[in-house]
């Protein structure tokens, strides 16, 4: 007989799906830092397709809105880059969030000692562990992801509605600003599940005997 079990896929999207309820809030905080760095990403990158867009209609009085909103105009109708100090303010933010998510989930590992080593007494695997916490994160950053994209791009086409006025809604580019909501989800849900690796495999790698002694 075996002494290590391996337990389903199911009975580990219950497990994480339960411990998402129980430490709602704190699960609602590290999602809410990730839709704030997510929102931001794409509210800067929305409102340079958004630019784009309004540029290459050719009407002078977009090209001088625009440039009276601090937009570099300058190279026609190729297009709007961010700039290099929206770049690195975009970098810096996800890397905060990326920080938070992990200190968030080590203080998760913490409190669930003696949870981690009830279910390796049981036989659980080390890899059933590190699933339970990438299953939750992968919740966690799906959800705040797309929530944080939405916003963004919302905020953006908000923005430049009230600056320019419901005739520049004909020429938003929707495939662009589809694209970019896109990209941002993909980036919100990486950034999430690298911010729970290290915590993951320092809950796997816990001995259940010290697990259980742990007086939290």
């Amino acid at each position: 007989m075996r002494r290590l079990v391996e337990l389903p896929l199911q009975k580990s999207l219950q497990m994480a799906y339960q411990s998402i309820r129980v430490r709602f809030f704190r699960s609602l905080v590290t999602t809410t830092s990730l839709v704030l760095a997510v929102a931001f990403l794409t509210f800067t990158q929305s409102g340079n397709d958004i630019a784009g867009g309004l540029l290459a209609s050719g009407e002078t009085r977009f090209a001088e809105g625009l440039g009276k909103a601090g937009y570099d105009v300058t190279g026609g109708t190729a297009g709007i880059q961010s700039s290099a100090k929206q770049r690195w303010i975009v970098v810096l933010s996800l890397l905060v969030c990326v920080v938070g998510i992990v200190n968030a989930q080590l203080m998760s590992v913490t409190e669930r000692f003696r949870e981690i080593g009830t279910l390796k007494c049981l036989g659980a695997l080390d890899r059933f562990i590190v699933r339970i916490f990438v299953i939750e994160a992968a919740i966690q950053g799906m959800t705040g992801a797309v929530a944080g994209a939405l916003l963004g791009a919302g905020a953006a086409l908000t923005t430049m509605l009230l600056r320019f006025g419901w005739p520049a809604a004909a020429f938003v580019p929707w495939p662009a600003i589809g694209g970019t909501v896109l990209v941002s989800i993909g980036i919100g849900s990486l950034l999430s599940l690298l911010g729970v690796l290290y915590p993951a495999i320092v809950a796997s790698r816990m001995q259940p005997v010290e697990a259980m002694r742990a007086d939290y």
